[in-house]
């Protein structure tokens, strides 16, 4: 009976250790980046978009696909970056426990 009020406390700590990573990650901003950084990305490190900042030598009237294929690609990078990050919290929170239904 003490063993499992022991496994229950346990988890209660890692439930609330998990939780605290959240809003973490929510507040912590991944940078992406594409063109040698001439568009940049932000999203927060629970994938949110928050950002995107263009330079100007970028912006071509007459060449829009470039510009949009730039956006696309610097998200991606961005999204990847903040993937990684929550993986990486996760695991210190969780100890390395791999968890059934957390895909960190």
């Amino acid at each position: 009976m003490a063993g499992d009020m022991n496994l229950l406390k346990q988890a209660r700590i890692m439930q609330e250790r998990i939780q605290e990573v959240q809003r973490e990650l929510k507040e912590r901003i991944e940078e992406g980046s594409a063109g040698g950084g001439v568009v940049k990305a932000y999203v927060n490190g629970q994938g949110e978009i928050m950002g995107v900042k263009i330079s100007e030598e970028v912006v071509d009237p007459d060449d829009i696909e470039t510009l949009e294929e730039l956006v696309a690609a610097a998200f991606k990078n961005a999204v990847e970056k903040a993937k990684e990050l929550e993986a990486k919290e996760m695991q210190k929170a969780t100890g390395g426990l791999s968890l059934p239904g957390m895909n960190f």
